[in-house]
């Protein structure tokens, strides 16, 4: 889509979206697996939450350059090439982020979680405009994270996934004290829902998302920023 469209898909939406000022954090390692989870538990757009992630889009550009860009070639993806692709790649993102946020609507926020400084302060700049903030950590074990990274795309060497994947876990505690135990969700995608406990675990972090999503903006900057919406609104169509 392009940004002149997201931006008029915002303007559209805005105070009317029902998971206004809603932001929920994606973190986990390398084949953990975020993609199923965002897609199992999101469900793509049924809490018409907006994806913010560079992958994404890198992967759309790279397939569309001339020649192709191999992402699973490190020399291709770390030529000057490829890192141009993947800059251009960001800053599509941080544009569509912009107008989102412009516009107060739901997000979600895919990442790592390699870095809580990072994450604290994306979630705290989220807080000063008014969103109520969680995360959902994607946990797996070592060997099936590695089992998992050799069927991706963009297939990374196994020292490195097995450096992220201890790095990840270091961080687990951080997250927790960041979001707080009520709105920080361990979410553990080691197998299959078949197993009864998994799908107890899916289960019951999904109606939390469901209760945070449909949950009424609670922050009072978010509360003044409605009501200004609704006057501005109002008197226009005087």
């Amino acid at each position: 889509m392009l940004i002149s469209e997201v931006i008029q898909s915002n303007i559209n939406e805005g105070p009317n979206d029902p998971q206004i000022f809603k932001a929920i954090f994606l973190a986990g390692g390398p084949g953990s697996g975020k993609s199923y989870v965002a897609r199992t538990l999101l469900g793509g757009s049924q809490y018409g939450l907006k994806m913010i992630n560079s992958d994404d889009i890198y992967e759309y550009l790279a397939k569309k350059a001339e020649p192709e860009l191999d992402l699973k070639d490190p020399d291709q993806v770390y030529s000057d090439r490829g890192q141009e692709i993947r800059n251009r790649a960001k800053a599509v993102t941080m544009s569509k982020e912009a107008s989102h946020l412009d516009g107060r609507l739901g997000v979600i926020i895919d990442g790592t979680g390699k870095d809580p400084a990072k994450v604290k302060k994306q979630s705290d700049n989220l807080k000063s405009l008014g969103y109520d903030t969680m995360m959902l950590f994607v946990n797996t074990n070592e060997d099936v994270a590695q089992e998992r990274n050799k069927k991706r795309a963009r297939q990374l060497p196994s020292e490195v996934v097995s450096k992220m994947w201890a790095q990840v876990q270091s961080n687990i505690m951080k997250f927790q004290q960041i979001f707080g135990a009520g709105n920080f969700h361990v979410i553990d995608n080691s197998g299959g829902l078949e197993d009864p406990e998994r799908k107890e675990n899916f289960d019951n972090v999904e109606k939390a998302i469901r209760a945070f999503a449909n949950q009424a903006p609670s922050s009072r900057i978010a509360k003044d920023w409605l009501a200004n919406q609704q006057r501005s609104r109002a008197n226009s169509d005087k």
